[in-house]
């Protein structure tokens, strides 16, 4: 399966025991709570921008404080013969499990603005939820047993008791992504969320299931983090954001990339805080280096100048530094994934992370501010940002990076890479009186000029705008 999917799988249910029929548009069904059916409906990104969406929005809540991490998804009555996707999902669960569900969920589809790779180091980043999203149909039964179902017949039946659960990292598949939240649904979902991905072998930060959670119509967010909380970042008119697919898959959970990305960012963390004559033991994010120096993002980048080095650090050169074996490396900082690791580059993490991390606050200024050159300014942050993904964090790939540079010839203010990358898709701020050419355009020079890009074209170039977070819908 693709680790660059357009919809995070995540959502609750109370019960504890059930059938869940998981209703995807792109991507994996959700983590629900223990046993249950599980019927995920999987439609085109096409079918999913002409679903209706009276019954995506979630609740409002008071723009006078930011959203945090226990303010639970929304529950919304809906007539299901008003909601097309929903009644459909209901007659394909009949139709699998011989009875009805009790409830459905919602999740949406998630794209970060800008901000990549940093949320595992403890700073801001800043999506927005899109209107693609994920549904699932639960319904609880009175054994121990788990059933999940995919309407997509690529994705096969799973069953499994509640009390077995297991988990194999090696071999990535759809019902992981369901059984990883069986076994860590005990605390409140935005958080825990982000802990039991790590049940999948994936080192993650937070940020795709805080926007999943936390999300709402018309706007994207500045997500913190320790504690999480979302905070309105209103994106200015006159452009529409654009996603495009490069069509090369890279799952994050099945690769090391990303894991040794996570490393590399911790290790740096150590050194620098050994430097600075921390104390490096109890440091694990380069955001707790700032905080605890207590200086700005600007001087960090002066410090990684003068600690760093550009060339990669043997394991050996970093056990010297900190003044212990390689024995104690390995058992008390790599992950058990990053054991084999040879080398890693530390300098060139850190610059990413700190330049990174400014531009997120100075994309969440400009916003707040609106000058009149507020899409200009926005645009070369997010190519800066792609640039600094490219050559200093190394996570993109060379038809992503062909991808960006068409869609900046055919006239996006700005573009980048958007997601953990190796693959996957970019955003592209783009005029709202050129879209129309934008799309003619990047469909002909990216996806006609490949048999297999055309194939999948329909479902992998589309514009979208900020919708809601996670839903969960009870039939009225």
């Amino acid at each position: 399966m693709s680790g660059q999917w357009l919809a995070r799988q995540l959502g609750t249910s109370p019960a504890p025991s059930t059938r869940t029929w998981a209703g995807r548009r792109q991507g994996s069904p959700a983590a629900r709570k223990e046993g249950r059916h599980c019927l995920s409906r999987d439609s085109s990104l096409r079918s999913r921008r002409q679903a209706t969406r009276r019954c995506l929005s979630a609740a409002p809540h008071s723009p006078a404080r930011p959203r945090m991490a226990s303010d639970a998804p929304a529950t919304l009555p809906v007539q299901l013969a008003e909601q097309p996707r929903l009644l459909k999902l209901k007659k394909m669960f009949i139709s699998k499990f011989g009875s009805a569900p009790k409830f459905y969920a919602r999740a949406p589809g998630r794209v970060n603005l800008i901000g990549e790779h940093i949320d595992y180091c403890g700073y801001a980043v800043l999506p927005m939820a899109i209107e693609q999203d994920i549904l699932i149909a639960v319904e609880p039964v009175k054994t121990q047993v788990v059933q999940l179902a995919n309407t997509n017949p690529l994705y096969l039946d799973f069953s499994t008791s509640v009390n077995n659960i297991h988990i194999n990292k090696t071999k990535p598949v759809w019902h992981n992504y369901f059984l990883c939240g069986l076994k860590g649904i005990q605390v409140e979902l935005a958080e825990i969320c982000t802990k039991t991905e790590r049940y999948v072998g994936t080192e993650g930060g937070g940020m795709d299931q805080s926007i999943s959670f936390l999300a709402e119509e018309g706007t994207a967010k500045l997500i913190e983090f320790s504690p999480l909380r979302a905070t309105d970042v209103r994106l200015p008119s006159g452009a529409a954001f654009v996603i495009a697919n490069s069509c090369v898959e890279m799952n994050k959970a099945a690769t090391s990339h990303y894991n040794i990305r996570v490393m590399e960012c911790r290790l740096a963390t150590k050194l620098l805080s050994k430097a600075k004559g921390l104390e490096w033991k109890k440091m694990l994010k380069l955001q707790d280096v700032q905080a605890k120096l207590g200086v700005s993002l600007k001087e960090m980048l002066t410090i990684v100048e003068e600690v760093f080095h550009p060339e990669p650090y043997s394991v050996e050169e970093i056990c010297t530094c900190l003044g212990i074996s390689l024995e104690e490396l390995r058992t008390q900082i790599l992950s058990q994934n990053t054991q084999d690791v040879t080398t890693f580059k530390l300098y060139q993490r850190a610059k990413h992370v700190y330049s990174e991390a400014g531009r997120v606050l100075e994309f969440k200024k400009i916003c707040s501010e609106a000058p009149a050159s507020a899409l200009q300014l926005l645009g070369e942050l997010m190519n800066q940002s792609h640039i600094s993904c490219r050559d200093m964090y190394e996570c993109s790939c060379p038809e992503l990076d062909q991808l960006v540079d068409i869609c900046l010839q055919f006239g996006a203010i700005g573009s980048r890479l958007t997601g953990a990358g190796w693959g996957g898709c970019t955003v592209s701020m783009v005029p709202s009186d050129k879209l129309s050419t934008f799309l003619t355009n990047v469909k002909e020079a990216y996806y006609k000029s490949n048999d297999q890009r055309l194939a999948l074209e329909k479902n992998s170039l589309f514009a979208t705008k900020p919708g809601g977070g996670a839903l969960v819908f009870l039939e009225a």
